[in-house]
């Protein structure tokens, strides 16, 4: 193979990877609950982006939150909650340890969304992608950080600002092969490792930022690591990939065979 051809194939591979890139939540239903697996983060989203309050609106508020705080491991009472699924972050993971007891789309293993990079407590917004956690700066590029990789990578949503620092319109979160429903374009809580604060994700800028009360009524988004297999037996339920990803697939490959054609040609 010619090095001009090693560096055509080279780059329509990185120009597939990166294509591939923005096709990579998939939507399944193992068992009979629809979600949708992001292979950027290896985890599974719940398809209902405020599944807490369309569960509030199909059984009942007051349903709903006794059955969570019937097995609740918190001293908690129905004021964790609020109509249209919001939820204090304790009450957020009493609602997390209900869809665990339940073993919701058959998994236990149900949690909020991860920072691995939340910067320096105290400090709320920050541009330089260390003191302020995550922002436009980042964009999710930092491992672990499962509400920016989907915010940015995977949904291709914008922040209030780019990477220069300039305001750019068309922000908040976006989902143009609705692949979600039910997003809320606000505050959700995240499980970071903190103990004077309780993280958020903010939908409808891009934003991390901390509360210093964990009594704010914020919105509520479950992951649960990897794929969920199906309970019952049958055909396969597991992630497939999607037409458009092959479409990609056989353009790449088609981009690398006419230029190799063109170099024998040469």
């Amino acid at each position: 193979m010619t090095s001009t051809i090693k560096k055509a194939f080279l780059s329509a591979s990185i120009a597939l990877i990166s294509f591939n890139a923005q096709a990579t939540l998939t939507s399944y239903n193992p068992n009979g609950v629809d979600l949708v697996y992001s292979s950027v983060s290896n985890v599974t989203w719940t398809k209902d982006g405020n599944l807490l309050g369309t569960m509030f609106a199909s059984q009942g508020f007051s349903t709903v939150v006794n059955n969570i705080l019937s097995v609740s491991p918190y001293p908690l009472n129905s004021n964790a909650f609020s109509d249209g699924g919001y939820a204090t972050w304790s009450g957020a993971m009493a609602f997390i340890n209900y869809l665990n007891i339940t073993n919701y789309g058959g998994s236990s293993q149900w949690r909020l969304p991860t920072f691995s990079d939340i910067g320096a407590p105290g400090v709320q917004y920050g541009f330089n992608g260390t003191d302020g956690g995550l922002n436009t700066y980042t964009n999710g590029t930092v491992s672990g950080n499962e509400f920016a990789e989907l915010y940015y990578q995977e949904l291709g949503s914008k922040g209030t600002k780019d990477t220069h620092g300039t305001y750019q319109p068309d922000y908040g979160i976006k989902d143009y092969n609705n692949k979600f429903n039910n997003e809320v374009s606000s505050y959700y809580w995240s499980d970071a490792p903190l103990t004077d604060y309780k993280y958020y994700f903010n939908t409808s800028t891009g934003y991390q930022g901390y509360s210093m009360y964990s009594s704010n009524l914020f919105s509520v988004w479950a992951v649960s690591p990897g794929q969920i297999s199906a309970i019952t037996t049958g055909p396969s339920t597991n992630p497939v990939p999607e037409a458009d990803s092959y479409a990609l697939m056989l353009a790449g490959l088609g981009l690398i065979s006419i230029v190799t054609r063109r170099n024998k040609k040469a």
